[in-house]
C-alpha cells in the first residue's frame, strides 16, 4: 500500500509533519512517502494572478502525489484556529486545477498542537470542509499537549490517547481500503 503522509505547516520544526510520519509507519506492508509543503510553494492565490499566469506547476505536482498514494495522512496544523497558510494557499491553488483535491482517497485526518485542545477546531473544519473537496475521512485523531503526550524515541506516551491511538490504527489495517496490491 502507497501511503502519502505530511503535515499541513511549512514550519521546518513541525509537530505535524511528525505526527503525520509516526502514524503513516504504523500502517501495515505500507511504502511511505512523506511531503514537505516547502516543496509546493506557491504565489499568494487569487483570481487576478490565476488569470494572468495560470495555474502554477507546483499544485499540479501536489494533485499528482495524492493520485500515486493509496492511503492519504494529514496531520493539521491550527494557526488561529485555522489552516496554516501554507496549507490553506496549496489547498486554493490545487482546487483551481481539480476541484476534489484529495481524488476520494482514504484519509486518517490527524491534529495535534501544544496546547490542550489538540487543533480541534481546524480538525472541525476539515471534517466539515474537506469532504467537498473528494476526501474520503475513514478516521480522525487529534493529539492535545504534543509535547507532554509525545517523545521522538517512543511515539504518543500518555498510555489512554496511546491505547486510543494503536486500536484506530489497528482498525485502519484491517479495513479493505479498496486498494490493490
Amino acid at each position: 500500500m502507497k501511503v502519502l503522509a505530511f503535515g499541513a505547516s511549512n514550519s521546518a520544526n513541525s509537530i505535524n509533519r511528525k505526527f503525520a510520519t509516526y502514524a503513516a509507519f504504523l500502517i501495515a506492508d505500507a511504502k511511505v512517502k512523506i511531503l514537505d509543503l516547502n516543496d509546493f510553494e506557491m504565489p499568494l492565490f487569487s483570481v487576478d494572478r490565476e488569470a494572468a499566469t495560470g495555474h502554477p506547476e507546483a499544485a499540479q505536482k501536489f494533485l499528482d502525489s495524492i493520485a500515486l498514494c493509496d492511503l492519504l495522512i494529514i496531520s493539521l496544523a491550527e494557526h488561529n484556529g485555522s489552516y496554516s497558510a501554507s496549507f490553506k494557499n496549496i489547498l486554493d491553488w490545487a482546487s483551481r486545477v481539480n476541484g476534489k483535491v484529495f481524488q476520494n482517497k482514504p484519509m486518517l485526518l490527524l491534529s495535534t498542537s501544544p496546547g490542550a485542545r489538540g487543533a480541534s477546531s481546524v480538525m472541525d473544519a476539515a471534517k466539515t470542509r474537506f469532504p467537498f473537496h473528494g476526501a474520503r475521512i475513514i478516521s480522525s485523531f487529534s493529539l492535545p499537549e504534543f509535547g507532554k503526550n509525545y517523545s521522538e524515541n517512543a511515539g504518543i506516551i500518555h498510555p489512554e490517547l496511546k491505547a486510543s491511538f494503536e486500536s484506530m490504527i489497528s482498525e485502519i489495517n484491517k479495513m479493505d481500503l479498496g486498494i490493490s496490491v
